[in-house]
């Protein structure tokens, strides 16, 4: 089980406010919430406006806004394929990336464009940054909702900078000292098996990617696999400098998913075999104190807002976090990701 789904937390709900369009404009700018300017909201302001020529004609503005808010939604533009989110992505941030390390259900749709999760819908997924326990991850996410479900199923964000900002500063010079470790097992009917998470059935292309991704690995009984990497917990972002909550080290962890899920992976297998886990950078486990403080600073953050069919969510995956909402009826929400971005490339907080 590749979860982690803990509540998202209390949401809150959106109320358009503050629409500014200037004169001769194609597009207006509003907020959901006027007190936390997130998302910022772009819709069209005359007919027919071609979103991808319209993005690639006004890319370096977007990208500045994108640094400033962080999340920035599109809506009511004449958008419904995953064509048109190919072409949305190539016009703002270059071609969309394969999805690899999987750690997520996924089904492919059209080249690099997936659905953003086949998790059974009954259960909420934690609020995390896409891919950030990669050594390369995408600075940029796409969804793009063709289907709204019929009951919930939103896609609740939150800024990582004002994460970081609600964390102690104990808490927070803990974790950049230490790190966070990410333990994954393999192969015992929990979660994605190895072969689908590096795409390979081919056990040295594993061993080879984890040699060059900083991931130490250990081959058990069965054919099954154990990985550990250490990653860091706080980022300080390639364009802004801004320090953000960057990381998988509360969504992965054990004490995130939900009771019921708690309580069956207890029984099926001991700690150091359970499907995901996440610890201090140097193995020792992390307080439950300190995960209900992170967790807490989520939950505060979080924002939510209903799908409209057509919408599309582009987020600056170091500033924004992403969960999903538990929902009932059909729903589709595709996701794409763009360029990608070493870890070591990060300064580091002695760098700063």
């Amino acid at each position: 089980m590749n979860t982690n789904e803990g509540s998202a937390g209390r949401f809150h709900t959106m109320q358009r406010k503050a629409v500014r369009i200037s004169p001769g404009a194609v597009v207006r700018y509003s907020y959901l919430d006027e007190d936390k300017r997130f998302p910022l909201v772009i819709e069209p302001a005359v007919d027919s406006v071609n979103l991808p020529g319209w993005a690639t004609a006004n890319r370096e503005q977007l990208a500045a806004r994108l640094l400033q808010h962080g999340a920035i939604l599109f809506r009511n533009f004449n958008v419904n394929s995953a064509s048109h989110l190919d072409q949305f992505i190539q016009a703002t941030s270059g071609q969309p990336l394969q999805y690899q390390e999987r750690s997520s259900p996924r089904s492919q749709v059209s080249g690099n464009i997936y659905t953003s999760t086949d998790h059974p819908p009954n259960e909420p997924i934690f609020l995390h940054n896409e891919q950030s326990y990669n050594l390369t991850f995408p600075l940029r996410i796409f969804f793009f909702c063709t289907q709204p479900a019929e009951h919930g199923g939103a896609t609740p964000i939150a800024d990582t900078r004002k994460i970081f900002n609600r964390i102690s500063t104990e808490v927070r010079e803990r974790f950049i000292e230490k790190k966070y470790m990410y333990t994954r097992n393999f192969g015992d009917g929990f979660g994605l098996s190895w072969q689908t998470a590096f795409q390979t059935t081919d056990k040295s292309a594993v061993e080879d990617y984890c040699r060059r991704n900083d991931i130490r690995w250990e081959w058990k009984s069965n054919g099954r696999l154990r990985t550990q990497q250490v990653r860091r917990a706080v980022a300080y972002h390639p364009r802004t400098g801004e320090p953000a909550w960057f990381n998988h080290l509360t969504f992965f962890n054990f004490s995130t998913l939900e009771p019921a899920a708690r309580e069956t992976l207890s029984v099926l297998f001991s700690e150091e075999d359970l499907p995901n886990n996440t610890y201090y950078g140097d193995g020792s486990p992390i307080e439950p104190k300190v995960l209900e403080e992170l967790r807490a600073a989520y939950r505060q953050e979080t924002v939510s807002f209903p799908w409209q069919r057509g919408d599309i969510l582009m987020l600056d995956n170091m500033l924004a976090s992403h969960g999903r909402e538990p929902y009932s009826g059909q729903r589709q929400v595709l996701v794409g990701m763009a360029e990608p971005y070493n870890w070591e490339l990060i300064p580091t907080h002695k760098q700063m």
